[in-house]
């Protein structure tokens, strides 16, 4: 696949007047989608579970950047009320892009939404489709949203319709994981067709971080402080891995590069691993418009939130 043309983290398209929503952006990949937006004069939409760590998200974002436009919106995506709640407190907020990255990894064992649904898909895939069906009439012609993959989401050759709520099997985690982060791309390419069909300017695309490590991300007190006990335990793992701050960089590319376009997958240059944020090419599972149509239809129903403006393409 083509890397598209040079683009830069270090120097990004100006976001000024811009506007972005960022979902779990009090800690890790998700604080540095934030930190780089507001770097580049974007107004920054932090969202996350917990008000005391968005709170320090913003003390850090503004050591580096004073002048940083920033706003804190609590949400817990594991429970629709919340989600309701924190997208009332939105009214009159115009989105250029919305960044749908907070997620849980693999659990030990099954655990349910505030819904009643499994914890890690309620919480990584139907929390973001219900948190995305009530923030669309707040986004702005021409504007992005851009949902958090996974390497892990190759890893997986179906969805499992017949027991999407893992109740009917022995609760394996990191299989629970691998089929929240399939959803969630088969999700957002599915979305792009649908806008596409219905006319919109607005875009869907994925992005995924390759391999992240707290040991080699940069310290951001009061939000993280790498430890050199930290990074000597994470260099053996570097030629593979990188640190959250680089891991950050394909999602902030499919917000912000003029060159990205909806339905692309951007990910890490090496290996899917690490470096510089590059196109590449899904996998057929990803793509299949039957299995996204099922999806489709089963998460409306199991959520109870339509994207009711948007046809089937």
């Amino acid at each position: 696949m083509s890397s598209a043309p040079r683009w830069d983290v270090h120097r990004l398209p100006p976001q000024t007047h811009k506007t972005f929503l960022v979902t779990g952006a009090g800690s890790g990949i998700g604080y540095f989608i934030a930190e780089q937006l507001a770097a580049a004069g974007a107004h920054v939409v932090l969202a996350a579970r917990t008000p005391k760590k968005l709170d320090l998200a913003m003390q850090a974002i503004r050591m580096r950047t004073p002048e940083a436009q920033l706003r804190s919106l609590p949400v817990d995506l594991a429970d629709t009320a919340s989600i309701e709640a924190a997208v009332g407190t939105l009214e009159g907020t115009v989105l250029d892009g919305a960044m749908f990255n907070a997620g849980l990894l693999k659990q030990d064992r099954r655990q349910e939404t505030k819904d009643g649904h499994e914890l890690v898909l309620g919480t990584n895939y139907l929390g973001h489709f219900v948190l995305g069906s009530l923030l669309f009439p707040a986004l702005a012609p021409g504007s992005r949203i851009v949902t958090m993959s996974s390497v892990a989401a190759r890893w997986t050759k179906e969805l499992p319709f017949d027991d999407m709520e893992s109740t009917a099997t022995p609760y394996q985690g990191f299989k629970v994981y691998k089929m929240s982060k399939l959803a969630q791309t088969i999700f957002a390419f599915e979305l792009d067709r649908r806008l596409r069909a219905s006319g919109s300017t607005i875009t869907s695309l994925a992005a995924h971080p390759g391999g992240a490590l707290d040991g080699l991300t940069p310290s951001r007190p009061p939000v993280h402080t790498r430890r050199a006990a930290d990074l000597l335990k994470a260099l053996p793992q570097s030629p593979l891995a990188q640190g959250k701050d680089a891991a950050a960089w394909p999602a902030v590319r499919a917000l912000t590069d003029p060159a990205a376009k909806g339905g692309q997958l951007w990910g890490p240059r090496l290996a899917r691993s690490k470096g510089r944020p590059v196109l590449e090419r899904p996998t057929t599972l990803m793509h299949d418009t039957e299995t996204a149509r099922r999806l489709w239809t089963w998460t409306e129903k199991a959520t109870g939130s339509p994207w009711s403006t948007l046809p089937h393409p």
